[in-house]
């Protein structure tokens, strides 16, 4: 296990601990916490890949692990945010952003069992910035009316990217639905 990669699993590890402070109420600052916890996981993306790539220690396994890190992370806070009412972030766009996760998901284990590892491309890569952005905003949870309108723009971009995300992956991939052969 390279560094990148414990890096990697440091971010899933900090995902228990981010939810814990999301939905804690007992908790003096518990958003500020989460949302410290979640900038430091979510940073930690960038931090893997650039030195996966700076040091040539990109593996199947930092492929693999990298995107469904940054899936988990922000799947748990989207959860989280359908779990507080006063969350502008509407319930099916978490559907749409969750079943985009699962259908990418099943596409990398077909090509897995096919020999072949998928990375990500720009277009997901682009969708997870967004995604983490429109979260910090939203764990914040400041009021206002331009947060407001800044909270809707990112959150209908978010699920705008999920959905071109979703199509580029499809398109580009589509010969793993053909018996696992690429």
């Amino acid at each position: 296990m390279n560094l990148p990669n414990k890096i990697t699993m440091i971010r899933v590890i900090l995902i228990p601990f981010f939810v814990f402070f999301m939905l804690t109420d007992f908790v003096p600052y518990s958003n500020v916490i989460a949302v410290a916890i979640f900038i430091v996981a979510s940073l930690t993306d960038t931090l893997d890949g650039y030195l996966a790539r700076k040091y040539e220690l990109v593996s199947n396994f930092g492929k693999f692990m990298d995107p469904l890190a940054d899936k988990l992370l922000v799947c748990s806070a989207l959860v989280c945010f359908v779990a507080d009412a006063s969350n502008p972030m509407p319930v099916w766009g978490v559907i749409i952003i969750i079943s985009r996760d699962f259908i990418i998901s099943g596409f990398r284990l077909v090509a897995s069992d096919a020999g072949v590892v998928i990375a990500a491309s720009w277009w997901g890569k682009i969708k997870t910035v967004v995604q983490m952005l429109m979260s910090v905003l939203l764990i914040l949870n400041f009021s206002g009316t331009v947060i407001d309108i800044v909270e809707y723009v990112f959150i209908y971009a978010a699920i705008i990217l999920t959905v071109v995300s979703l199509i580029d992956y499809l398109y580009k991939n589509w010969k793993v639905l053909d018996d696992g052969n690429m």
